[in-house]
């Protein structure tokens, strides 16, 4: 892997912007945009650059002319990996993926050439799904990654050889950091100020921070991360379990009446139950009481005891110490970050009148 070269003024940094058919384009435009204005002010009757541009970004597809994305909009990418030799960066956003065989059908023409351009000294960065493509090229093995909190069983499913850790918001791994994840949906952002702050420094980083109204997500994925339920493992037993837990999760003996239900010995039971969803017995309930905590913090007032109470927790302090474990923050914090804005509230108030109309 080669050093990373000192920026310089005769030659913007050239981050190469891969274009799957199986992108969205807000991430890719939303990088594009930002990296095209780093590093530069601009007039505000021109096109024209008053100070140095930091990078030179560029959408590269397989092929020349317009491609159709998943999304159903057409983009034209300004260039093809026959193009490209080498490039400083490949950068790749996120892929809508979500069985096996679309992560088998990613275009190999593309994955080959991203191992290529690494092979040649290019640094990667993956956005979102993004980590999934450069896992299918075999770029992550044995390597931590990150990726979205949805995305996590597939790719656990996958990839087992990676060190997933869908918590984080950006991992770096390979020789030299060479490869850089970020986690889901606007974490781009995140990824995006890491690396104008790691060429144009971190004054930079804050600048285009406050022209975008970017935040950094300081606390990880967790508090936007929600309870993915696997139902679909075809094992009867545990999928009885799965319907009656949501209806009698506050129970105290909530696990005792999980496996007596089940009618099989309890080690039994307990593999059985982590292989079907992923969870152990107790981690399964403690998620649904987290998550129908959270449902009740987003839409009600009322005091955080009394929720504890309902979802099953008499003691607040252990359910303090649970919420902040599985949700990344306190009942109160998380209550304040996902509760509409009392302008938002007043606002849909006003109007709600005039829709009865």
């Amino acid at each position: 892997m080669k050093p990373i070269e000192p920026h310089s003024a005769k030659r913007p940094l050239r981050v190469s912007i891969v274009a799957f058919p199986e992108c969205d384009p807000s991430i890719m435009y939303g990088i594009f945009d930002t990296l095209w204005i780093a590093g530069a002010n601009w007039k505000s009757s021109s096109n024209e650059p008053t100070s140095e541009v930091m990078f030179a970004p560029r959408l590269v597809a397989a092929e020349p002319g317009p491609l159709r994305l998943i999304t159903g909009v057409t983009i034209m990418p300004q260039e093809t990996i026959d193009d490209i030799e080498e490039t400083d960066y490949v950068l790749v956003p996120n892929v809508l993926v979500d069985t096996p065989e679309t992560v088998r059908a990613l275009d190999r023409r593309l994955l080959n050439w991203i191992v290529e351009m690494h092979r040649r000294g290019a640094r990667l960065l993956a956005a979102c799904g993004g980590s999934i493509v450069l896992a299918e090229a075999g770029l992550l093995e044995g390597q931590p990654a990150t990726t979205h909190w949805m995305y996590a069983p597939l790719f656990r499913s996958q990839f087992p050889n990676v060190e997933l850790k869908e918590e984080r918001i950006l991992v770096q791994a390979g020789a030299g950091h060479s490869i850089v994840c970020a986690g889901g949906a606007s974490s781009w952002q995140d990824l995006t100020l890491f690396l104008i702050a790691r060429h144009a420094g971190t004054a930079e980083a804050i600048r285009i921070s406050k022209i975008f109204l970017y935040q950094w997500h300081r606390d990880g994925q967790l508090p936007y991360a929600s309870m993915i339920a696997n139902a679909d493992h075809g094992d009867a037993v545990v999928k009885k379990c799965q319907e009656y837990a949501p209806l009698h999760y506050q129970s105290a003996d909530i696990v005792s009446e999980l496996l007596r239900l089940s009618g099989l010995p309890k080690r039994s039971f307990d593999r059985r139950f982590r292989k079907a969803t992923g969870y152990s017995p107790l981690e399964y309930i403690q998620w649904l009481r987290v998550e129908e905590a959270k449902q009740m913090l987003e839409m009600e007032d009322r005091p955080i005891e009394e929720i504890a109470l309902e979802v099953g927790y008499s003691d607040l302090a252990s359910f303090r110490r649970l919420f902040r474990k599985l949700a990344g923050l306190t009942p109160g914090e998380y209550r304040r970050r996902f509760r509409l804005p009392a302008n938002v509230e007043a606002a849909l108030q006003a109007v709600a009148p005039m829709a009865r109309a």
